[in-house]
């Protein structure tokens, strides 16, 4: 006994789906953290700490606060400092 099952998937169906619940994990994962410290900004920018210190940690402009002697950058508001930094970097 032979039995052959056909399957059909609406393959434009099925992307919006994928890229929907991409959206929704990223959007999770972003909400996790409230603050970055340091470490945490390195790692999300892809920068050595030398850099991130050298290129834009002491902007007067940049969000952070020393907490005891940590220092704590608001998530949100880094990442908005970060995409408008490096937008005037690609014009220098």
């Amino acid at each position: 006994m032979n039995s052959i099952i056909t399957v059909s998937i609406d393959k434009a169906e099925m992307e919006r789906l994928v890229q929907k619940e991409i959206r929704t994990q990223i959007q999770e994962i972003n909400a996790e953290l409230i603050f970055w410290d340091l470490k945490e900004l390195c790692r999300r920018t892809c920068m050595s700490r030398p850099f991130v210190l050298d290129q834009f940690f002491y902007h007067p402009d940049f969000p952070k606060f020393k907490i005891g002697s940590k220092w704590l950058m608001p998530a949100k508001k880094t990442e908005a400092f970060l995409l408008d930094w490096i937008k005037k970097q690609a014009r220098s």
